[in-house]
This record gives structure tokens, sequence and C-alpha cells, in this order.
């Protein structure tokens, strides 16, 4: 089974000398990637990603849509995993990104390559995937690091519906951990139960280091994250899964009521503290 594989046999599906699947030289790709077999969320929306990292599977009845994409050389086992399930890589027609960064956009080049899926994304979000680069205004711009570029991004706006078979799913702008972050949402149903399931895009407020969000130049980083709370707290929510597992709550994914609300206010206190922090620095 998938879940007893050592990460350097997860890795093995790459072929050789592949520029799109190259293993990027991460800290915590081990804790990231750590292998988990697919998984049912509800009814036809399944997890085909990682321990550290979400990677979320839509049947919609009439193809695939696929979100996010994790590290690069994640891009095998979450095609792997796909297959485990019955269903054939061929068949995904999208693949939604929440966010240009490394870690949740590194592998969709391969997988738009290996798929002939239309990549989507947010105007900012395009802009960073077809660099395969941090935007300048990211707060974890002075990382540095790049990862395969996307040749063609679809564009969506916030508020817009994505439809394919059955299923419709609506973007929604978070701003704030990017400026080009967005969440998806989509009804799936069992008879006639029926449930919101929302991918949200990180919403954790960290930087590299010598960053401030006090400063003048991170006023609409700050406003952003206010506008992504305020859309979180009304937004329907039953089941939420987020970007990185862990800063939903224990477990692949979150169906207590409230999930999107606490997800919010996790961000808004770590938010809070640092700014206060940083102008308790500023005083001294």
């Amino acid at each position: 089974m998938i879940a007893t594989l050592t990460l350097a046999a997860l890795l093995a599906g790459a072929p050789a000398g592949d520029s799109l699947t190259r293993p990027m030289a991460v800290d915590r790709a081990g804790e990231w990637l750590a292998p988990l077999p697919p998984e049912v969320i509800f009814r036809r929306s399944y997890l085909v990603g990682f321990g550290g990292l979400s990677v979320v599977l839509i049947d919609t009845g009439e193809g695939l849509v696929l979100i996010d994409g994790a590290l690069p050389q994640a891009a095998p086992a979450i095609l792997a995993n796909v297959r485990k399930l019955g269903f054939d890589p061929k068949d995904i027609k999208f693949i939604l990104s929440t966010e240009p960064h490394f870690d949740h956009a590194g592998g969709l080049a391969a997988l738009a390559r290996d798929t002939g899926a239309t990549v989507v994304a947010s105007a900012r979000g395009a802009e960073g995937l077809k660099a395969g680069a941090l935007a300048k205004d990211d707060p974890q711009r002075a990382y540095g690091g790049s990862w395969p570029r996307v040749a063609k991004v679809r564009v969506v706006k916030d508020g817009e519906v994505l439809r394919l078979g059955r299923t419709a799913i609506t973007a929604h702008a978070t701003p704030g951990h990017t400026m080009g972050s967005m969440s998806w949402s989509w009804q799936a149903c069992e008879g006639r139960t029926c449930k919101t399931i929302v991918f949200a895009s990180s919403l954790n407020p960290v930087s590299a280091e010598g960053y401030k969000y006090t400063a003048p130049a991170s006023a609409p980083i700050v406003q952003g994250f206010a506008a992504s709370y305020r859309r979180m707290n009304a937004m329907p929510c039953d089941i939420l899964i987020s970007a990185h597992p862990d800063n939903a709550g224990p477990g692949r994914y979150n169906a207590e009521p409230g999930a999107c609300r606490a997800y919010a206010a996790r961000s808004q206190k770590l938010l809070g503290e640092r700014l206060a922090q940083e102008r308790k620095e500023s005083t001294k």
C-alpha cells in the first residue's frame, strides 16, 4: 500500500532527467510528502495528497477536477493515487491552484503536461505560476527559489463559478498569505444530504526574516487578510480542507461545525500577535 512507502519509493515514479518533476531541496519535503492512501471526503470528492500537503480530486461525472499540485516531485504519486481510485488521469479537465508557492504549485506544470488539463488560478496567482517565482510583494519573497513554470493558465475572478458535469466550483479570493491566493468551494450530495466542501488556501501570516507586516508597503497584505477573514466567516462550509492539513486541525480535513470560522480565527490571532510584536519592537 502507498501508506507504507518511503519517500524515496514515492519519488521513484518520476522519470529520470524530467525537469518538471526534479526534486526540490526543501527541508520539510519528507514531512510534507508523507505518503497517505487516497481517501473519500464525501460522495465523489477525494483526497489524493500527502500528510502535509492537501491535494483534492473531484469526480464531476463528466470529467475530473484536481486542486493543487504539491511539490514538483509529488506529481507521479498524485497521479498514482488517482489511478488507485479507479480513474484515468487523462480525464482530469481542470487543475485549480490555491496559491503561487512551490509547495502547492510546484507540481502543476508536470500534472498539466501529463493530463492535458487546464490550470486555473486568480490573475495574480496566474502571474506567479507563469513566472515560477514569488511575487515582489510576497511576505516570503526573500526566501527566493523557483519552480517549474506553467505555460498556460486560465484566469478566474472572485466569485466566478467553474462548471463541469454535475459540479459547480466557486472561486473565492482569499489574499494575505499571497495576494493571488484563491480558495474553492463546491457542493457534494448523497441522496438528499448535501454538504458544501471548502478547499481553503493558506491563511498563515508567515514571512521571510526581515519582513514587517507593520511597514506601510505591507498595508495591502494586512487588508487582504482582513478581507479573507470576512469571506471565510460568511462562507457556507460543512467540510474544510486546508492547503496544509495541520492548519485546520487534526486529521486530513475538518467536518466540525464552524470549521471555516475557526480557520480564519486562528490566522487572525496569529496576525494580531505578529503585528503587536512588531509594534513593540519598533518602540524599543
